[in-house]
């Protein structure tokens, strides 16, 4: 079983993430190999202000770092804002380190006519700083507010479900892999 952190990335009012991160969050939840764990960013309140070094962080982050050391995977859940990544994901990101070593991390973007693919392309060279392995297929929606139906459907459900099972099947077995290799021999830098 691997567990699978689904991390939600935009915190912005009236945002389209949840319509996204809930039909992928289902399609995971359909597996028998994922144990899964949703982190919506816009219910944790991390701070946007990092704290300095030695000193403790905030309890807001204390809640959920166990989450993030827990998990032996990662799904972001990301829109593309000016063709790159938000802000207060950056800052979940960089509230953690040792959290995402050797672990596969995966994406589900969207946006407009780049489908949010550029914030993805940003994030891989961010996630290979913090020593995790990336997933090289996606799931992508371009111009996504007309990607879904007003009960929150993919309108082409058989092709991103199968966009889907692609993703995860690959973040299975890198999970999978890494689990195995941390517990024979820990990862330090």
């Amino acid at each position: 079983m691997i567990k699978l952190a689904v991390i939600v990335g935009s915190t912005r009012k009236g945002r389209f993430a949840p319509v996204v991160a809930d039909w992928f969050t289902a399609q995971a939840r359909q597996r028998p190999d994922l144990d899964v764990d949703v982190l919506d960013l816009a219910d944790a309140g991390l701070p946007d202000v990092l704290h300095g070094f030695g000193e403790e962080p905030a309890d807001e982050v204390k809640a959920v770092s166990p989450r993030l050391a827990g998990a032996d995977a990662f799904v972001v859940v990301t829109p593309e804002y000016n063709h790159s990544f938000p802000a207060p994901l950056k800052s979940a990101i960089d509230w953690h380190y040792t959290e995402w070593q050797a672990k596969p991390v995966g994406f589900v973007s969207y946006g407009g006519h780049g489908g949010g693919l550029r914030a993805v392309e940003q994030l891989r060279l961010v996630f290979a700083e913090l020593h995790a392995v990336t997933i090289r297929d996606t799931v992508s929606f371009h111009d996504a507010w007309t990607r879904f139906d007003d009960d929150g459907n993919p309108v082409d459900a058989e092709a991103v479900n199968g966009a889907a099972k692609t993703m995860l099947d690959q973040l299975v077995w890198w999970g999978a892999a890494l689990k195995d290799a941390r517990a024979k021999r820990p990862y330090e830098v």
